[in-house]
């Protein structure tokens, strides 16, 4: 159950300001068929995070208990100074022939593919040996941060100051990381 809790909260604040909520606040944005852009991304993110528990599952039994905490610090610590990193526009695909699911799909996958949720997902998987609640957990999460921008759009960035949640988030990620990392290098009795 701490794998899905963790990589709930953790996915649903790395991705809030995200490129990736971004690209589906534009894809919204432009077809205005938000089940379809929902539905795309939902695909993209069962994908994503089921990749990541897959590598987790792979890696974790090769790694000592204590490089499996390094390798879940060192994801805490990425996640953490990515939010502190200005978030780049993405493309908004407005080239491609393909209509909104097939769209909001394969961008959104393409787009999360090695991003700092997805190597969340790989590190609680590896670190809890429970690859299936952690890559739910992280879909989950990455989809609550995603629904609210496909379906609110410009109503969300007016609401919330998304600079100082991702400030707030960076720390939160940041200290969690750092205690982590002088735990399992054993800097600390």
């Amino acid at each position: 159950m701490d794998a899905l809790l963790t990589a709930l909260l953790g996915c649903l604040l790395g991705g809030i300001g995200d490129k990736s909520q971004l690209l589906a606040l534009m894809l919204s944005a432009r077809f205005r068929s938000d089940g379809a852009v929902i539905a795309g991304a939902a695909l993209a993110v069962a994908a994503n995070a089921a990749l990541a528990a897959f590598a987790g599952a792979l890696i974790g039994p090769m790694l000592g208990s204590q490089a499996r905490l390094l390798f879940l610090a060192l994801a805490l610590l990425m996640l953490g100074g990515g939010m502190l990193w200005p978030v780049k526009q993405p493309d908004p695909l407005a080239d491609w022939p393909t209509g909104p699911f097939l769209t909001s799909a394969l961008g959104l996958f393409i787009l999360g593919f090695g991003d700092g949720p997805q190597f969340l997902i790989l590190g609680i998987a590896a670190r809890t040996a429970d690859p299936v609640l952690a890559g739910l957990g992280g879909a989950l999460g990455m989809m609550a941060a995603l629904i609210p921008a496909i379906l609110l759009r410009d109503q969300l960035t007016r609401a919330i100051s998304l600079r100082a949640l991702r400030i707030g988030g960076a720390a939160i990620f940041l200290a969690s990381g750092l205690g982590a990392a002088v735990s399992a290098l054993g800097l600390i009795d």
